[in-house]
């Protein structure tokens, strides 16, 4: 018998989010995050409560957790984009189709109570949170940003009648192909640089960093996302948070920013040390054990996590990638314990970021798909 449940205590809140960690224990593909920060999706005073609705569900099999889900209207999303669409995220389930049937339907019923015509994803409450299936590359690691699932889980959503909205591709990058190609990209942008009165910025430390240019990089995010799938416009709130996020793990060894002649950011690059062997293999609890491998992963990390990527439209077409592959190419190059760097995702026709990628060594590894499907 399967019954769903609306998460309501705090029992019903806990079950919710350590279904996942128990449904993958042993897995070491599968990386927790942050419990203390999981937690906060519960919290009246979450930053997104302000512009998203949100519901959680739980699916009890013969009286055990055996699924959640959790439905989010975006109501800024939707207001951008003239929709009435609701996202679901957080879904997790055992390989049993009837239990991801009970889930859907328990969602799509409050959706259309809260007259929504339509449910796509996975989506989180913004672009800052996991997005997407993962629907191939199920034996390779995930990232600390980057989701993870069964195989499973792609054929109960696509019975149900979803049907793939995007999808994503996440490649492995090695470096520069050779040493004359590092030095003809080199020459390529101290030609632009020069044109166009543009320099790298410089930063003595991490919290210097974001002090210098945070503000600059989040009017770029909002002037260079605006037209991608699943973006929300960034908040306060948001900025905030994400400079939380960021303060304790950002270096200016693994960022790069380019500015023009009045220091205004034009394009910017951000990646941090993997933190998932930090994670691989617990339960996202901090405990001494957890400190120690975070802690080496910032020191010695053996990869990087491309996180965030962004360039003004206007200097797209002037060669500006080039510089940023450029600045790529140097920290492979400085830093030969580097044994790769994951892009995380990046949508499959977003050309620009996957013409990037071109002047690298690449290997794509990893495939994601949002869903949708009208209620």
């Amino acid at each position: 018998m399967i019954e769903v449940l609306e998460v309501k205590n705090r029992k019903q809140r806990k079950q919710f989010l350590e279904f996942p960690l128990d449904l993958y224990k042993g897995n070491l593909c599968f990386i927790p995050p942050l419990y203390m920060d999981e937690k906060k999706i519960f919290r009246k005073d979450y930053v997104y409560n302000s512009s998203c609705d949100s519901i959680f569900f739980l699916a009890l099999k013969d009286g055990a957790v055996a699924g959640r889900i959790q439905g989010i209207i975006q109501k800024d999303a939707n207001k951008k984009n003239g929709e009435k669409r609701c996202r679901f995220t957080r879904f997790d389930a055992i390989d049993d189709p009837e239990v991801s049937r009970a889930l859907f339907s328990a969602v799509e019923q409050w959706a259309k109570a809260q007259g929504m015509d339509t449910m796509c994803g996975p989506l989180g409450y913004s672009d800052l949170e996991k997005e997407g299936l993962l629907v191939d590359g199920f034996d390779v690691p995930a990232t600390f940003e980057s989701p993870y699932n069964g195989p499973w889980y792609q054929h109960h959503i696509e019975a149900l009648g979803y049907e793939k909205e995007v999808e994503y591709n996440g490649s492995f990058l090695y470096g520069v192909e050779s040493e004359e190609t590092l030095q003809e990209m080199e020459s390529l942008v101290d030609f632009i640089f020069k044109r166009y009165k543009l320099h790298f910025g410089t930063a003595k430390n991490g919290s210097d960093f974001l002090k210098k240019y945070a503000d600059g990089i989040f009017d770029l995010l909002d002037k260079s996302y605006e037209g991608l799938y699943g973006t929300v416009p960034f908040t306060e709130g948001m900025r905030k948070l994400m400079v939380d996020n960021f303060g304790l793990v950002i270096s200016p060894k693994w960022t790069a920013v380019i500015l023009d002649e009045n220091e205004k950011p034009v394009c910017f690059g951000i990646s941090i040390p993997s933190l998932a062997p930090a994670f691989a293999g617990t339960r996202g609890h901090i405990t001494p054990g957890l400190a120690w491998r975070f802690l080496r992963c910032l020191r010695t990390p053996e990869s990087i996590d491309m996180c965030l990527i962004g360039a003004d439209p206007e200097y797209l077409n002037r060669g500006i990638s080039a510089a940023l592959s450029v600045a790529i190419m140097k920290m492979f190059k400085e830093h030969p314990e580097i044994k790769y760097a994951d892009t995380l995702l990046n949508l499959e026709d977003n050309w620009a970021i996957q013409n990037q990628w071109k002047r690298f060594r690449r290997d794509i590894v990893k495939r994601y798909r949002c869903y949708a499907k009208k209620i």
